[in-house]
């Protein structure tokens, strides 16, 4: 019995399977499916904590008290720089999942080379490869 692969379902594929797969292997539609699934598990999780953050501010109390008032702007401001952030990922999540539709998910945007499975366990959403982005910051770094 193999112990790396979930009872689930016939083409599905765990981290240590698919690290282990042959090249040839790439971005098999078991794969695929992994990501998918993994890539809808994210995005479920951000949707949800933007709806406990939207309950949150509209139960959040006014106080007299300016340094209690301080303190929950302060908090406010937080956890909404957070969501901005968690709102860009879901877009890079909907675009990774729409590449998955198109047949280009795992390819390198640039170069049309695979991207890795390590790097898409890592980073679900990466469009480019790890030299295509080392490329694409170095240039940020110079070029502002």
């Amino acid at each position: 019995m193999n112990v790396n692969k979930p009872a689930g379902g016939v083409g599905e594929e765990s981290e240590a399977t698919m690290l282990s797969a042959s090249p040839e292997e790439y971005m098999s539609p078991g794969q695929l499916a992994f990501f998918r699934r993994r890539l809808l598990a994210d995005e479920q999780a951000l949707l949800s904590a933007v709806k406990e953050t939207a309950s949150h501010l509209q139960q959040s109390e006014t106080s007299s008290d300016w340094n209690d008032r301080a303190s929950a702007e302060e908090e406010h401001t937080l956890e909404l720089r957070v969501r901005d952030r968690e709102r860009k990922l879901l877009q890079k999540i909907r675009e990774s999942l729409k590449r998955i539709d198109d047949g280009n998910y795992g390819w390198c945007e640039e170069t049309g080379e695979p991207i890795g499975i390590a790097r898409l366990l890592a980073r679900p959403t990466a469009a480019l490869c790890l030299e295509a982005q080392e490329r694409r910051e170095q240039s940020k770094r110079l070029f502002g």
